[in-house]
């Protein structure tokens, strides 16, 4: 083995090489050239904004009057938020579970793969919010809907990556476990699964900002949504109340870009062995 590492002319990183990366990646944050095309985008961003505003003043409004409208209530937007981010969580574990499931399925059985593929495809392509008032008829007018669209939303992503994940091991690996007499449930465990994990994670980085636009889609087309986002929105826009539209879509952006943030972290926390997380680390 030892052979094999040094005739590939790499060696692998040590725990204090990834300490002295992880310390240039710190530092580099405090660097100009780090910050500073964010900051210039972020100003000019807002300078098309506020020119908007005055060429457009139906479709945007002032950002002070966006700011006020959050500083004037800020529970109000907060409870609404916490509405519809437990919709999206609680939706897109339902999916991932689901997904994943599904995924090893049509990764280890060729029968299933050609039964359940198929099937999804269809599932992608259906409009769902189509599909959202017949849920409303068969699951009331609680959560039930706006979970099930949740979950339909984040479902396909997650199986087909998980599903690609599983099934690129390496051919050579895959013989070496072979010889060793190992089951379908210890390749899976101890390969099939660590190989599909930067899969999964590519998934839920597509997903997890998905599932908020899952449940905000689900609030504004299943009747009878009381509260979330998205039925701030709808009361707002047949109020003609713009400010307080565009507030709610600020808070969702927010939201978004929180979860993504915290499954890049997770990633890394997980993956760090692997080779990806080494190069972003450089």
């Amino acid at each position: 083995m030892s052979g094999l590492v040094k005739g590939s002319g790499r060696s692998a990183p040590t725990g204090a090489d990834v300490h002295r990366a992880r310390r240039r990646r710190r530092l580099g944050v405090l660097r100009p050239a780090y910050w500073a095309p964010l900051v210039v985008m972020v100003v000019v961003l807002l300078l098309l904004w506020t020119w908007g505003a005055h060429a457009l003043p139906y479709l945007l409004p002032p950002l002070s009057e966006i700011g006020e409208v959050l500083a004037d209530d800020p529970a109000y937007f907060l409870r609404n938020a916490g509405v519809t981010l437990g919709e999206a969580v609680v939706g897109l574990l339902i999916g991932f579970v689901a997904a994943f499931v599904l995924a090893v399925l049509v990764s280890e059985l060729p029968v299933a793969r050609r039964a359940i593929m198929p099937v999804a495809v269809v599932l992608n392509v259906t409009p769902l919010v189509a599909v959202a008032p017949a849920l409303v008829v068969a699951f009331g007018f609680g959560p039930g809907p706006k979970l099930v669209v949740t979950a339909l939303i984040c479902f396909f992503p997650i199986l087909i990556n998980t599903a690609a994940g599983l099934r690129s091991v390496p051919a050579e690996v895959l013989q070496v476990f072979r010889t060793v007499d190992a089951s379908r449930l210890e390749v899976l465990r101890h390969v099939r699964v660590p190989t599909a994990l930067p899969y999964v994670f590519a998934a839920l980085k597509i997903v997890f900002p998905l599932s908020v636009v899952g449940a905000v889609v689900a609030e504004m087309s299943a009747s009878g949504s009381d509260d979330g986002l998205g039925t701030v929105i709808q009361v707002a826009s047949s109020m003609n109340r713009l400010p307080v539209i565009w507030a709610a879509i600020a808070v969702l952006a927010l939201m978004g870009s929180l979860l993504l943030l915290l499954v890049t972290v997770v990633e890394r926390r997980v993956l760090h062995w692997h080779a990806s997380t080494h190069k972003e680390n450089r």
